[in-house]
């Protein structure tokens, strides 16, 4: 007698963005799919937690990400639009660079070939457009009028809710680490249950290394970033959209958010920070972090510079050496596929990551040679922004 068939087609481990797009996908093709999550979609201790996330079509000459951002963009609008969501807010994007900047040159270039609605603007003209902006002699930049802001946590649940309403079943539940080689066939769980699946998918971002150590405890490095967020004067609506719009200054390796619902102003540093323990490590933002955004923002936004600070938050990154993303099959397990290391930027484009998943998990082929495992170095190099 052979075994006997398998409860569910795919197993999806982690329901940050990247494994709740998967499953999305794999529901929408009418898989039998579980979603196993130990603290839920969105929760505050993941990278995909948290209340906003930007999304921008500009990667310099990474043409790779451009594809990609475009199609999630795509894939963000219509899922809003079908489900009556309101989780995309175009408040357009703010390249801020010095003159000569190769990252913003390549990015016009880029934006150029890939049909983007842009706008190179002089120092002049970003100060005329944006006065509540303080900005240095040599600043010049780029906007993207049709990229912006994603809802975060709210988008994951409401991708979940839908897959859910396609069939996705979603557990609440730790995944043990799996063992042994050949075909994993099942998984146990934290609560004792165990799931037997035909295919399984891994994307629980931080904690990957955890599940595979062997494999991918030095190949995933997990750190701790600080996100702050400033209570705006009251009344002034110069601080939130349209007036002003989300911003990067990669001069300062910093980046910010317009206040949105009367969250606060959000400016968090992209640079990226300690090792961190995504289980044990503390939430709480340093003085020091605190005192280095403050000064920055006194600089740039000048009429915040006494602004109180209404909230804070620690948000891991998952990096890997490069920061390009993780996407290909286990070497040592046929039925399991390794999704993960969105490396900060990763959020915006977790409708096409789970679509190329979910493509793979079905259909097989190869990924992206830029998202094997080979190309996973133990020593950190960032080449993506």
């Amino acid at each position: 007698m052979g075994a006997p068939p398998a409860a569910h087609d795919v197993v999806v481990v982690g329901a940050g963005v990247f494994g709740a797009w998967t499953a999305w996908h794999l529901a929408r093709s009418r898989q039998r799919v579980v979603l196993l999550d130990q603290h839920g979609p969105g929760n505050a201790r993941s990278s995909s937690g948290g209340e906003s996330r930007v999304i921008r079509m500009g990667y310099g000459a990474d043409r790779l990400y451009t594809r990609l951002s475009l199609r999630s963009l795509a894939q963000w609008a219509s899922f809003g639009e079908e489900t009556g969501q309101d989780l995309l807010r175009r408040t357009g994007v703010l390249w801020l660079a010095r003159e000569g900047h190769r990252l913003t040159l390549d990015t016009l270039d880029a934006l150029a070939s890939a049909g983007v609605p842009h706008e190179r603007l002089s120092r002049d003209a970003l100060a005329a457009r944006y006065p509540q902006m303080s900005f240095e002699p040599d600043h010049w930049g780029v906007l993207e009028p049709g990229s912006g802001v994603l809802l975060a946590r709210r988008a994951v649940q409401a991708v979940v809710a839908d897959a859910a309403r396609r069939g996705c079943s979603l557990r609440l539940d730790a995944a043990l680490p799996p063992s042994g080689s050949g075909r994993l066939g099942s998984v146990r769980t934290a609560g004792g249950e165990t799931l037997s699946a035909d295919a399984f998918v891994f994307a629980c971002g931080s904690w990957l290394p955890r599940c595979f150590p062997a494999l991918l405890g030095e190949r995933i490095f997990p750190t701790r970033q600080e996100v702050f967020f400033f209570g705006v004067p009251p009344g002034d609506r110069r601080f939130a959209p349209p007036q002003t719009p989300a911003w990067i200054d990669f001069g300062e390796e910093i980046y910010g958010i317009p206040d949105l619902e009367g969250g606060g102003f959000k400016v968090a540093p992209d640079r990226h920070g300690p090792p961190f323990d995504p289980d044990r490590g503390e939430r709480l933002v340093s003085e020091a972090a605190a005192a280095r955004v403050r000064a920055f923002v006194a600089r740039r936004f000048p009429a915040l510079a006494e602004a109180p600070l209404v909230d804070s938050r620690v948000c891991p990154y998952e990096n890997t050496s490069s920061g390009d993303f993780l996407m290909d099959r286990h070497p040592d397990f046929d039925d399991v596929w390794l999704v993960g290391g969105g490396s900060g930027h990763g959020f915006k484009h977790g409708p096409a990551v789970g679509e190329q998943v979910a493509e793979l998990v079905l259909r097989g082929g190869a990924p992206e040679p830029r998202f094997r495992l080979a190309a996973k170095s133990t020593v950190q190099s960032r080449a993506v922004y």
